[in-house]
């Protein structure tokens, strides 16, 4: 006789497009078995960020992974000082410092409660040397505390990593799952979801991108300045430019400085408050230094997301200038700005389409590399334009 079907926390329930996932982890947490390290392997849009998040809220959470307390709504927003989402900070990768420093926060003590959880994303850009590093600890962590590494496939991730941690599958999202995935989190119809999607990329992702005003601004304000480059000059081309990074640091958190004055509020000042709140006066001068640099890293690496995502607003709307110039019979993604996409199509030509789509990627690119994001920006715009601009002859 099979055993009966554990209950399913609610924090879980975000996950019922991933059912068998879902049930696994229900399974091991009625069970009293949850792994210190769990490795969630799948492909980009298959919601394993999001299961992290889940799996996090029923370990910190008092009530069970209630889904409804402070405990879970920090989870949830991260902001909860004892569940940490690392991100590789380098473009060829996790950095050694990175990963030292994340060692050496590890042994403190949880701000909140009993235990602390370190979600690595993209494990797949954790090099040999970084994960020396940690591996001792992901086989022995201190108690209370687990890790949650996500990546693609086990071929990608190192051996001797693979081998310390409980692997869970996720199955592919199919474009029309991830459309509903959205539609049911934030309410959101089909069209906003799929724009959401081509955005920011997963569903988790596309709803909390549906969820924030500044970031929805970021995208109003690239559209609005690709369907205008035909008649600006270059110091509108140029104000543009410094007019969408600073609409993305204010997405990102960041503030931004009025005239000459500087901004009064440090959000470095304000993360590192809030990573060490309730632990002043057990810190040494050095943790909180380390502790500060970590936070740097991380809003550094934040702010690169948000202009990433602001090019992906630019990818999106010229793919559908493209499909309009191809008269690919595939409907366009941005249909709330359908006219401005018809009039972009309507100057242009294939050719054109294809160079502007090669100018934002090379953008992206020069970002994960640090560069200057306004100069990226200024520069991918000045292509653009001109790659849009086609001459009559190739249409």
């Amino acid at each position: 006789m099979a055993p009966a079907p554990a209950p399913i926390p609610k924090a879980l329930r975000a996950l019922d497009d991933q059912p068998a996932v879902r049930d696994f982890l229900a399974r091991a947490y009625a069970d009293g078995r949850l792994s210190h390290a769990y490795l969630f392997l799948g492909a980009p849009g298959s919601g394993k960020t999001e299961a992290a998040l889940a799996l996090a809220q029923l370990i910190v959470c008092p009530n069970g992974g209630c889904g409804n307390c402070d405990e879970c709504r920090r989870v949830r927003h991260r902001t909860h000082p004892d569940v940490r989402v690392v991100e590789p900070e380098s473009a060829s990768g996790y950095l050694v410092e990175q990963v030292r420093e994340l060692i050496e926060d590890i042994p403190l003590a949880p701000v909140r409660g009993s235990a602390k959880v370190y979600i690595l994303t993209n494990v797949g850009l954790l090099r040999r040397e970084a994960a020396n590093a940690l591996l001792k600890t992901i086989e022995e962590p201190p108690r209370g505390v687990s890790f949650i590494l996500i990546g693609r496939t086990v071929d990608s991730i190192l051996p001797t990593i693979v081998s310390r941690c409980q692997r869970v599958p996720f199955k592919i999202m199919s474009p029309g799952m991830a459309v509903r995935n959205v539609e049911r989190k934030v309410g959101a119809n089909e069209v906003e979801a799929r724009i959401a999607l081509a955005v920011a990329g997963t569903p988790e992702r596309a709803s909390e991108f549906l969820q924030s005003s500044n970031r929805r601004q970021v995208r109003r304000l690239m559209v609005r300045t690709i369907v205008e480059l035909a008649r600006d000059d270059e110091w509108d081309v140029l104000c543009s430019a410094r007019a969408l990074v600073e609409a993305v640091w204010v997405a990102v958190g960041r503030p931004v400085a009025k005239g000459r004055g500087k901004a009064k509020d440090d959000p470095v000042k304000r993360a590192l408050e809030e990573r060490i709140a309730g632990q002043e006066d057990y810190l040494s001068r050095g943790a909180i230094t380390q502790i500060e640099k970590t936070v740097k890293r991380e809003l550094t690496a934040r702010e690169r997301s948000g202009m990433m995502e602001a090019l992906a607003v630019a990818e999106s709307l010229i793919r559908d200038v493209l499909t309009l110039c191809e008269d690919i019979p595939t409907p366009i993604v941005n249909q709330d700005v359908a006219d401005a996409v018809e009039r972009i199509a309507a100057g242009t030509c294939t050719g054109g389409a294809v160079r502007a789509l090669e100018a934002v990627a090379r953008a992206a690119d020069d970002i994960a590399h640090n560069v200057n994001p306004q100069l990226a920006f200024e520069v991918m715009l000045l292509r653009v334009k001109e790659a849009l601009a086609c001459p009559p002859s190739s249409r």
